[in-house]
């Protein structure tokens, strides 16, 4: 019982610090104790392992999400012209 409570808070506290680790913010820098804590709480938790993973992959697809070209301003600018064209001739 007492083990399982203890696993729980852990638990807790390694899932307030999972995106502070993965940001490394130097707003809200965690303590080298603090890292030392989570890495080992992470080897040893499958499930705030999960957590982690998810981090990080998400992380991962924003910032590819964020490197993608942009459609041509020009492009879109026809694009519209046209689609309202056709949607006044639609109408009239």
């Amino acid at each position: 019982m007492i083990s399982s409570i203890r696993t729980m808070l852990t638990c807790h506290w390694a899932a307030r610090r999972i995106q502070r680790y993965l940001d490394a913010d130097a707003a809200a820098p965690l303590t080298a104790a603090e890292v030392e804590r989570l890495e080992g709480h992470l080897a040893i938790c499958e499930k705030c392992a999960e957590v982690y993973a998810d981090h990080r992959m998400l992380r991962r697809r924003l910032r590819l999400w964020s490197q993608t070209d942009l459609p041509d301003p020009a492009m879109v600018a026809r694009v519209r012209l046209a689609a309202h064209q056709a949607m006044s001739e639609d109408g009239a």
